[in-house]
C-alpha cells in the first residue's frame, strides 16, 4: 500500500510543487486572502474532489466522501500570511516562489503554504491510488489565522460542518513541524492596561512606573526562559472631556493550566497598588473588530489558550504507526513558539470543540515569520506522502479488507 501511495505522490509531485509555488507567489496577507482562495478552489476542482466550495467566512473546502461515512478527518492549513518585512530585508523577492538548490523560497512557504499544498494533494494521492476510504476527508484552507485567533476555523466548525452534516473526529494541521508530530503549545493573550485620572501629571507618573516595571519583568523573564514570556508593545495617551487616559498594551504567555480572565485579574490586583485617589488602573483582555475578505465582520478577543492532545490518544498512536510503516521518520513534541502572538488552530479545535489534533508539516518553526522564509522541497514531497499515510490509517479501508466494489 505504501509503495502505491509513494509512486502516486511521485507522479503528482511536479504539479504539486508548481502549485506550491503559485501559492507563495499569490499575496494573501491576513484578511486579504481572496485571490489565493480562488487559486485553491480551482486546483481542488481539477484534482477531482467530490465537492469544492467556499463558505461564509471565505474558507475553501474540498470534500471526499467515504464509502461508509464512517468518521471524518479534517486536514487544515491557513491561507493567510503575516505582512512581509521590507523587501530590502530579503535577499529574494518575498513573493518570488523560486526553487533553488531544492529549497523553495518566499513569504508563507513554511507557514504554511507548502503544508497546505501537501494537504490538498493528499486527497489527490489517495484518490489516484484507488485506495478506498470508509470515512470522509475534508481539506480546509482557512482564513484569518495569522492574527492568532483562528476566526476562519471557528466558523468552519460552528457553521460549515453542520451544513455538511459532518462532525470531524480528528484534525491534522499543516503548520511547520519539520515533519515531526506535534500535539500542543502554550497560549498567549494581549491586555490593555488603562490608567485614568483628572490630573495628567498623576496619570503620566503612574503610567511611567507601571511601564518601567513591565519592561523590567519582560527582560528578566525572557532571559530566564530563553523566549518571550511578557512583551510590552508601547503606550498611548489621550485626553477626553477632561479625563486623561494612558493605555499600555502588553502580551503575556499562558501555560496549559492558566485561564486568561484569572491571569488578567491577578495582574489587576498587583497593579492596584499603583492606584491613588485620583488615578484608577483597569486591566482587560484586548478586543478588536475584524472584517474578513468575504465581508463578514466579527468581534474577536486577543487571546489564545494553551492546548494539548493526549500523546497516547488514538490519533497520535495511529499517526506514529502510519508514518513509521511508511518509512517517514518523526519524533513527537510540541511547538515552542518563541515569539508571543504565534499559535495554531489547535487552540480552537481542542479547547472549544474537543477535536483531537496533531500537527504535521514540511516547514520548520524557525522559518515561521522569518525574513528569508523557505522550505525544503523533499520535505514537501514527504509531507504529502506521510499525510496520506496518516489519513488512510484513520479512515481508510484496510488493504487486506478490500472487495471488488470498493476499488
Amino acid at each position: 500500500m505504501y509503495r502505491i501511495l509513494d509512486e502516486t505522490r511521485k507522479r503528482l509531485g511536479e504539479r504539486m510543487l508548481r502549485f506550491a509555488q503559485d501559492l507563495v507567489r499569490t499575496p494573501s496577507e491576513s484578511l486579504r486572502e481572496a485571490d489565493l482562495a480562488e487559486r485553491i478552489e480551482k486546483e481542488m476542482k481539477y484534482l477531482g474532489y467530490d465537492e469544492v466550495f467556499r463558505d461564509g467566512a471565505g474558507n475553501v473546502i474540498g470534500l471526499m466522501r467515504g464509502r461508509r461515512g464512517d468518521g471524518t478527518v479534517l486536514l487544515n492549513s491557513h491561507m493567510d500570511t503575516v505582512c512581509a518585512e521590507p523587501s530590502s530585508s530579503w535577499e529574494k523577492d518575498p513573493l518570488c516562489g523560486e526553487i533553488e538548490g531544492q529549497i523553495l523560497h518566499g513569504l508563507g512557504a513554511a507557514d504554511c503554504k507548502c503544508g497546505l499544498a501537501a494537504q490538498i494533494y493528499t486527497g489527490a494521492i489517495l484518490k489516484d491510488s484507488l485506495l478506498p476510504l470508509r470515512g470522509n476527508l475534508v481539506v480546509a484552507a482557512t482564513v484569518a489565522e495569522e492574527n492568532g485567533l483562528s476566526v476562519g476555523v471557528r466558523y468552519l466548525v460552528e457553521k460549515t460542518f453542520p451544513e455538511l452534516e459532518l462532525t470531524p473526529n480528528y484534525a491534522v494541521l499543516g503548520e511547520p513541524t519539520g515533519l515531526n508530530l506535534y500535539y500542543g503549545h502554550d497560549g498567549w493573550m494581549e491586555l490593555d492596561v488603562c490608567i485614568e485620572g483628572a490630573n495628567p501629571f498623576h496619570v503620566d507618573d503612574t503610567a511611567t512606573t507601571i511601564l518601567r516595571d513591565f519592561h523590567s519583568r519582560e527582560k528578566s523573564l525572557s532571559e530566564m526562559h530563553d523566549r518571550e514570556i511578557l512583551s510590552v508593545h508601547g503606550s498611548t495617551f489621550e485626553n477626553r472631556q477632561g479625563v486623561h487616559r494612558a493605555t499600555i498594551q502588553v502580551s503575556r504567555r499562558l501555560s496549559e493550566h492558566e485561564e486568561s480572565e484569572s491571569v488578567a485579574g491577578e495582574i489587576q490586583r498587583v497593579l492596584a497598588a499603583q492606584e491613588s485617589g485620583d488615578v484608577a488602573v483597569a486591566v482587560a483582555v484586548r478586543q478588536e473588530r475584524q472584517s474578513l475578505y468575504s465581508g463578514k465582520a466579527t468581534l474577536v478577543r486577543r487571546v489564545t489558550h494553551a492546548w494539548s492532545t493526549d500523546p497516547f490518544s488514538p490519533i497520535m498512536t495511529r499517526s506514529r504507526h502510519a508514518l513509521a510503516a511508511a518509512g517517514c521518520y518523526c519524533t513527537p513534541g510540541k511547538w515552542r513558539l518563541n515569539r508571543l502572538g504565534m499559535g495554531t488552530a489547535g487552540s480552537v479545535l481542542v479547547n472549544e470543540f474537543g477535536i483531537p489534533v496533531v500537527g504535521y508539516g514540511p516547514g520548520t518553526e524557525a522559518m515561521a515569520h522569518a525574513v528569508g522564509e523557505c522550505v525544503s522541497v523533499p520535505n514537501v514531497h514527504e509531507c504529502a506522502y506521510g499525510t496520506a499515510s496518516i489519513v488512510h490509517s484513520l479512515i481508510g479501508v484496510p488493504v487486506c479488507g478490500w472487495t471488488s466494489d470498493e476499488i
